[in-house]
Order: structure tokens, then C-alpha cells, then sequence
């Protein structure tokens, strides 16, 4: 009989929305044999967020209260999916009541929160794992078996990842606006860039040159709720100040060898969601945009001098993640970001049947790790020039 885990969502934002359709999506991957989400109880303070949800997306149950989500039964596994000061005490209390634990990144907002978080991990016998969804992306794969296979060791790895939903100063002011320096753009976003470097280049290993800058001092309260960084709500005429960063750069050297040149902004007009890196290796280059999601470009020494260049590989059935893990799973079918939230649903729930058919999801030390590199490009910019 195929196994059922009971999953439940915490927040029904953005974020929260793309776990929840990724759970009802999982068992259509793959091998069928693999266990099966029973979509039980989506969960938010916002309760019309909750109930949306739950339609959409056909969770049995909506609550208001996180509390009561840990508390039941029927839900072994939860996705932690809310403001970053709220992931510690949920995903304490969830551990210690028996719920395997997928919590978004970044794992916290301080380390020693996330510290907390990893010796309660390890005092529990459930699966604890952190949501790094961009090494689900199967150009990503590609890109990482031609550079094990043909392209040889990362040199230099160049990555900027621009979105704009702070662009407009009208924007409300939220959670994502509050915190010290570092838990701006260089938390949101930077956490995912920063661990791409390490897939490709290991472990960081310095930190050298960050700049910081706030362009956008305060923003407007907001007299209604707001799904993920959108607007649309009515706005107060008083103004807080934001707290931490808009844009932020800096430079890495790894475990390899490789220097890292970072770029992050959450102000750059017209990139809605803009995640590119190019990878310059021992024998060629190959990039990545997540603009252009199912597809690549590599450039190495295979063709003739008189015919080479950098050309396009579109993704396909031969290319991690994609045979059997999409519906029509043959070339330039294409496919986005949300199919990566749903291969990431897949691994977790596989972790929680003992399956070992899809690479682990990274554990809630790695995201204690992933805090620690946040934390020397935050004291960089505090510190200074040498």
C-alpha cells in the first residue's frame, strides 16, 4: 500500500502558495511507488490567504493558528513558509511534536536561532531540510555534470540576481523591510546566489568588499494585507523607515580555488526576477537565466575553431529532473520555477519514506552554514576596507 504523509502548510503567501501546489503535485512524479502527500491543512494569520489557498489547491483544512497545525495528528510533515522571525519557534515546536520540517530559506534570522533550530534537528528522528529550491533547477544539473564532466574546476563564478518589487517607494513597508543590515536583499534573495556558488565551487572561504546601500529610506504602512511583495493595498500617510539593505555586492574566494563576484539588488526597474550566473572554467564558460529557465549556453573547445562559439542546449529527457518529472518531458517543452518548488516536494517526501531516488534536500545545517556566509558578507561591509 502506498504510504500517505500527511502535509500541511504554514503561511499562505507567496511562498507559502508554491509549496502548497508543489505537495499536490509531487505524486505525479517519477516512480509512483513513492509516498503520497495528503494535502491536510494549509495555515495562515490572515485567514481569507488561508482559505484561497485551500481551494486552490485542495488542502481538507485552513487555521489561523500554527499551533493547532502541530498539534494535530493527521499532519506529519510541515513546510515552514513565513516571516524569517517566525521560523525558529515553528519549527522547534514542529520538531519536538514529530513533524518532519521543510523550512524556506533563510533558515533564520540570526545564527543563533539557527543554531537552536540545528540541535533541535538533531535531537529529533524527522527529517529536517531547507529550502534551496534553485539546485532543483535541471539547467542548473546540466550545467554542474558538464562542468564535473567536460568544462573542469570553476574559476571564477559571476552572479547577480536583480528583482524590482522594491522599486516603487509606495511599496508598504513589511518584514522584509526590517531587520539590521544583511537581512534585506542580501538574506531574500543573496541566500539562494550564495549557495549556487557553493554548488559549483564548495565551500566559501572569505569574504572581501561588500557594499551596502538603502535608496529607499522609508516606505508607507499599509491599512490592508498584501500576498508576497505585492501592492494593491490601501496605504497610510505615515512612513517607518526601512531597516537594511536595497542593493548589495561583494566578492568570495572558495574551497576550489574560485573567486565569486556577487551583484543583488531588489530595486532594478524592469527585472522582475532576474537569477544569472556565468561560470568561467578550466576548459570554457556556461551560463544560466532564469529568464530563459529551460535552457543553458556553453562554450568550450569540443567544435572545430572555425565553427565554435557559445551555443543554446534546450533541457531535456536526458538532463536531470526532467524524464518522468514533467508531463510532456521532451525538449523545448520548457518549464519554470514552480516545477523546481514541486522536484524539491518530491525529494522531501521521499526523504520521509526512507527513498533515496532524488539527491537529499539540504539539511537545516546547511542552512546554518548558509547563515554563517551571510554573516562575513554582512561583517565585511561593517569592517570595512583593510
Amino acid at each position: 500500500m502506498t504510504q500517505q504523509i500527511g502535509v500541511a502548510v504554514i503561511g499562505a503567501g507567496m511562498v507559502g502558495r508554491a509549496h502548497a501546489s508543489a505537495y499536490r503535485n509531487a505524486a505525479s512524479l517519477y516512480d509512483l511507488g513513492g509516498p503520497v502527500a495528503r494535502l491536510v491543512t494549509i495555515a495562515d494569520v490572515h485567514e481569507p490567504f488561508a482559505t484561497d489557498a485551500a481551494r486552490r489547491f485542495g488542502y481538507e483544512k485552513t487555521e489561523t493558528d500554527w499551533r493547532r497545525v502541530i498539534d494535530d495528528p493527521e499532519v506529519h510533515a510541515v513546510s515552514v513558509a513565513v516571516a524569517n522571525n517566525l521560523h525558529r519557534e515553528i519549527t522547534e515546536a514542529a520538531l519536538q511534536n514529530g513533524k518532519h520540517v521543510l523550512c524556506e530559506k533563510p533558515l533564520a534570522p540570526t545564527i543563533a536561532d539557527a543554531e537552536a533550530m540545528v540541535k533541535a534537528a538533531a535531537s529529533s528522528e524527522r527529517v529536517n531540510a531547507v529550502g534551496f529550491t534553485f539546485r532543483r533547477s535541471p539547467a542548473v544539473n546540466a550545467i554542474k555534470a558538464q562542468v564535473e564532466e567536460r568544462l573542469g574546476a570553476v574559476r571564477h563564478f559571476i552572479g547577480n540576481y536583480w528583482c524590482d518589487y522594491g522599486f516603487d517607494p509606495q511599496r508598504p513597508i513589511s518584514w522584509r523591510y526590517r531587520g539590521g543590515r544583511g537581512s534585506g536583499v542580501l538574506a531574500d534573495i543573496g541566500s539562494h546566489l550564495a549557495d549556487l556558488a557553493e554548488f559549483f565551487c564548495g565551500e566559501t572561504v572569505a569574504v572581501h568588499g561588500t557594499t551596502m546601500a538603502t535608496l529607499i529610506k522609508d516606505r508607507p504602512r499599509p491599512l490592508g494585507v498584501a500576498v508576497g511583495h505585492a501592492g494593491g493595498v490601501e496605504l497610510s500617510t505615515e512612513r517607518d523607515p526601512v531597516e537594511n539593505e536595497d542593493v548589495c555586492t561583494y566578492t568570495s574566494r572558495h574551497a576550489n580555488g574560485a573567486v565569486g563576484t556577487f551583484a543583488l539588488s531588489r530595486v532594478a526597474y524592469g527585472h522582475a526576477n532576474t537569477l544569472k550566473f556565468d561560470l568561467f572554467c578550466e576548459g570554457g564558460t556556461a551560463s544560466f537565466d532564469l529568464n530563459r529557465p529551460a535552457e543553458f549556453s556553453i562554450i568550450d573547445d569540443g567544435p572545430a575553431r572555425a565553427g565554435n562559439g557559445p551555443r543554446t542546449v534546450s533541457i531535456g529527457p536526458w538532463h536531470p529532473y526532467v524524464a518522468g518529472g514533467l508531463p510532456m518531458d521532451f525538449p523545448t517543452v520548457g518549464h519554470g520555477q514552480n516545477d523546481f518548488f514541486v522536484f524539491q516536494a518530491r525529494a522531501f517526501l521521499d526523504q520521509i519514506g526512507g527513498l533515496g531516488r532524488l539527491p537529499a534536500c539540504p539539511d537545516m545545517a546547511h542552512g546554518l552554514h548558509n547563515l554563517r556566509v551571510l554573516d562575513a558578507v554582512t561583517r565585511a561591509f561593517k569592517e570595512g576596507p583593510a
